[in-house]
């Protein structure tokens, strides 16, 4: 270990700050779990409570290495995260973007053999056998809206009062109807008749 001090430690493109413990430092490059670290520490017989920015040049190119190529440091074969790749059917272990990249090459190949997987990513379900009918649900909430008027059911109680009141207006409109018809006959017919016969008579006494 070196007496020097390094505010920051870039391992894998990733920047770590200096006063984290080894241990915990290397958590935060993406595909290094803390099982993973600690069992690489062990391997490097680095203790893993030191402080990150404290590593030599010599300890952080181990670390790199044994990040990329662990099977070259007899690391178990099953800590790592891709065993048995279906295109090599090497035991590797991605990490930082080469872990999106490969799960985007995953989920392309099975659309495209159009698999029971595939068309569940196509559609956006839900993969590996959850629930989905009261979990996993998309867009807004299920349900009734809040202060919306509340309408009479069709052919409920009130259909019958609807249809006696319909029956009941029914003789007055045609009462009133009826009532038109007659009015202008009878204005027609009486006007004229009186008419006629006042005019010969008072002409004749003059």
């Amino acid at each position: 270990m070196s007496t020097q001090y390094e505010n920051l430690i870039r391992i894998l493109g990733n920047d770590i700050p200096g006063e984290r413990k080894t241990l915990v430092g290397l958590t935060q490059i993406r595909g290094i779990g803390y099982m993973f670290a600690n069992a690489m520490l062990q391997i490097l017989k680095i203790n893993p409570d030191t402080r990150i920015g404290t590593l030599s040049e010599e300890e952080v190119s181990s670390i790199e290495k044994m990040i990329q190529d662990p099977k070259s440091q007899n690391f178990p074969i099953w800590f790592l995260n891709r065993q048995k790749d279906i295109e090599t059917g090497d035991d590797m272990h991605l990490v930082t973007s080469d872990i999106a990249f490969q799960i985007r090459n995953d989920v392309e190949r099975e659309k495209g053999v159009f698999s029971w997987r595939g068309y569940r990513h196509m559609y956006g379900l839900k993969v590996r056998g959850q629930r989905t009918r009261c979990s996993g649900r998309k867009g807004g909430a299920v349900g009734v809206a809040k202060g919306g008027k509340i309408l009479p059911a069709r052919g409920g109680a009130g259909a019958p009062a609807a249809v006696d009141a319909a029956t009941a207006d029914t003789p007055a409109t045609a009462d009133a109807a009826t009532a038109k018809t007659d009015a202008p006959a009878t204005a027609k017919t009486d006007a004229p008749a009186t008419a006629k016969t006042d005019a010969p008579a008072a002409a004749k006494k003059e």
